[in-house]
């Protein structure tokens, strides 16, 4: 049973930061592109970053310069690291696991509140 649990979430104030991780299990983890998208109130999920089993990442515009993303293949963890973060930030982050387009995963999502 493939599981994917994210952790990190929370109220932050803008300009604050916070790191989102995702632990997998039931999957080769060492083998997934490994992702983060989000889900804001009323509109379509959209990418927030990428990352290959090369650990080469891939950002969306919105957070390039204030997003990091890496990946712990040892302990099968994927890590989304936002700074200076803005009250557009709010959303349900969702991790996802990607192997070719067709072996998809998704986490149950943690909630990114960012305001004052």
């Amino acid at each position: 049973q493939v599981q994917l649990v994210e952790s990190g979430g929370g109220l932050v104030q803008p300009g604050g930061s916070l790191r989102l991780s995702c632990a997998a299990s039931g999957i080769i983890f060492s083998i997934y592109t490994m992702g983060w998208y989000r889900q804001a109130p009323g509109k379509q999920r959209e990418l927030v970053a990428t990352i290959t089993m090369n650990g080469t990442p891939n950002y969306a515009d919105s957070v390039k310069g204030r997003g990091t993303i890496s990946r712990h293949n040892a302990n099968n963890t994927v890590y989304l690291q936002m700074n200076s973060l803005k009250p557009e930030d709010t959303a349900v982050y969702y991790c996802n696991a990607n192997r070719a387009g067709w072996d998809v995963y998704w986490g149950q999502g943690t909630q990114v509140t960012v305001s004052s």
